[in-house]
């Protein structure tokens, strides 16, 4: 047998044990979802010029964890009359750490295929979007040890629930139909993803490429992106090792990988020393729906062309199922 065939195997059989009992987890989560059920969202749109005739685009806000006006866009295909019934499928995406939403027509594979988008930006980072989460400690350069001895007013939390209510956005969004929205993002983006996937209602499918938040603690000692400005903070502050780790089992896909019910996909590069392979798949292992992983042994931290179609066949062929049991045209 093979080395990579052994690798293959040695990931299918990745199972680290849970960072946090499950019924504990479940009972935060619950809790802090009832919390956010009477919060108005407080929707704004507003088109937004384009070049592109082939695109209509809204520029949206909405409130997330706190009032923090979130930024996203709103983008439909150009050939679609506004005022009709007509309603299409959604895939709501969320930039990789220190990125943005970018231009409309990053999208546009998307809208050849006649989706709605919902291209969202992440607090704080290179998007439009600020943050008026209090700073109330000293942090390490970047963003996700922002409040990190603080569990309610952590950027972690705050940023989980900004992307909790993107979806919830989305689902209010003209055109859309809110029983085939998906997920999808890389990195940070595929972190945030599967979290949908774990705590909305409104999540139909999920694509989550080299995704992050997965087996924290490991990537804690090991990553080299975002989770290192965690390790650097603990070096500083080595008291307060077990309470950070605690802290951030509230949001490791290892531990919500079971409260997934929708269809997913998975990528991972087993070169990638950010989201490492021993990661993802602590976390895929554990996912109970429908799911399927695609291996690229000699990719790193990147997303290539192959598996950007192979996300597009695979959104196709559950949106077009569903559509088809549901007696919908589209």
């Amino acid at each position: 047998m093979d080395t990579i065939k052994l690798k293959k195997i040695e990931l299918e059989n990745c199972s680290p044990v849970p960072t946090m009992d499950e019924s504990k987890l479940n009972k935060f989560w619950d809790e802090v979802l009832r919390g956010f059920e009477d919060r108005p969202l407080e929707i704004q749109s507003s088109e937004e010029e384009t070049p592109y005739p082939g695109m209509k685009v809204s520029r949206i806000t909405y409130k997330g964890f706190d009032e923090t006006p979130i930024h996203a866009w709103h983008i439909r295909p150009g050939w679609i009359e506004p005022s009709t019934e007509y309603t299409a499928p959604c895939v709501v995406t969320f930039p990789g750490y220190t990125g943005d939403r970018g231009y409309p027509e990053r999208y546009a594979h998307w809208l050849m295929l006649g989706y709605n988008v919902l291209a969202v930006d992440v607090r704080g980072q290179l998007g439009e979007t600020g943050s008026l989460l209090p700073l109330d400690s000293g942090a390490v350069k970047g963003w996700v040890s922002q409040g990190i001895t603080n569990l309610q007013q952590s950027y972690y939390m705050a940023a989980a629930m900004d992307a909790v209510r993107a979806v919830e956005t989305a689902s209010q969004l003209p055109g859309v139909d809110t029983k085939r929205i998906a997920v999808v993002g890389g990195s940070q983006g595929g972190g945030l993803a599967l979290l949908c996937g774990a705590l909305s209602p409104f999540v139909a499918a999920i694509v989550a490429d080299i995704p992050n938040m997965c087996r924290m603690d490991y990537g804690v000692l090991h990553s080299a992106s975002s989770l290192n400005e965690i390790a650097a903070y603990i070096k500083r502050h080595p008291e307060q090792l077990d309470l950070i780790l605690s802290h951030l089992a509230h949001f490791d896909m290892l531990n919500l990988a079971p409260r997934i019910k929708a269809p997913v996909l998975v990528s991972v590069g087993w070169k990638d020393n950010i989201c490492m392979p021993e990661t993802v798949y602590a976390a895929y292992n554990r996912i109970q729906a429908s799911k399927e992983i695609r291996d690229y042994p000699f990719s790193g931290h990147e997303i290539n062309e192959y598996q950007k179609r192979e996300a597009v066949s695979f959104l196709s062929r559950l949106f077009e199922a569903s559509s088809s049991a549901d007696g919908k045209s589209t």
